[in-house]
């Protein structure tokens, strides 16, 4: 059976292969446990957004220019000019580890969930620790040199970044709560064109914690594991769902056309 086809099978409970589930999972299930549940238990998954391929190429350029640093092991400029005391953090599984489907892993034996998240990149302070850090792009009249606040969408990007420091725990790595974007922004303040898009980069920290993944995980086996759907429109992290609305909304006008 291929990888793909084993990733994707339904979970089964009472299962005792490890399941797996990655990074955007966790975070499905934080802003919906009946999209969740739908996703992993009978394999009815949200709509997809389009790629996003500019963005791809701009992690990808990013992590070619940190590699560079990575084999010197000196800092990139983009370190020191924010007086951060690192360096890349080389290490033989880093390919690895930012490797989408594959990442950072840890099985969970509690809940026998088989997490893995892949890392945009990881740079080392002085004292060994581990600095998580998220590569970004986007395009605004602005340049981006921190989060939105606190409650508002964002909020998934903290909850990334807070993972990926806990799978790197979960593998026995010392890692500093405080990790770092690297946000490109766009810029719309230009002539034209020409075949060019610049781009203005800020890093930027964010402090948090992973003490909220344990017990997430917990709740979403107990999820996982029961017959029964969550709520419709049911939302763990603030208002209902748009999907669930829009399903149901579609559903009632469905019946309202067949009831004619």
């Amino acid at each position: 059976m291929s990888y793909w086809k084993e990733r994707n099978k339904p979970y089964q409970p009472g299962q005792t292969e490890p399941f797996k589930v990655s990074r955007s999972k966790i975070e499905l299930f934080m802003q919906c446990p009946r999209c969740f549940w739908l996703d992993v238990r009978l394999k009815i998954k949200r709509p997809s957004s389009p790629p996003f391929n500019i963005n791809k190429a701009i992690d990808e350029l990013f992590k070619k220019e940190f590699d560079v640093y990575r084999e010197k092991g000196e800092p990139h400029p983009l370190i020191k000019d924010n007086q951060i005391k690192a360096v890349p953090f080389k290490h033989e599984k880093m390919d690895e580890w930012r490797e989408n489907f594959v990442g950072v892993v840890h099985v969970h034996e509690p809940t026998n969930l088989h997490v893995f998240g892949a890392v945009d990149d990881v740079w080392v302070d002085p004292q060994g620790n581990l600095i998580v850090v998220d590569y970004k792009a986007t395009a605004k009249d602005t340049p981006v040199k921190k989060l939105g606040p606190v409650g508002g969408w964002q909020d998934m990007y903290r909850r990334q970044m807070e993972v990926y420091q806990w799978l790197l725990r979960q593998n026995g790595f010392e890692v500093s709560d405080t990790g770092y974007f690297v946000y490109a922004t766009g810029t719309q303040d230009r002539d034209g064109f020409n075949n060019v898009v610049e781009f203005d980069t800020h890093v930027f920290p964010h402090t948090g914690s992973d003490k909220w993944v344990e017990p997430t995980l917990q709740d979403m086996k107990k999820v996982m594991d029961s017959d029964k759907m969550p709520p419709v429109g049911t939302a763990a992290m603030g208002g209902p769902c748009e999907h669930c609305e829009y399903a149901k909304a579609r559903t009632q006008l469905t019946l309202k056309a067949l009831k004619k």
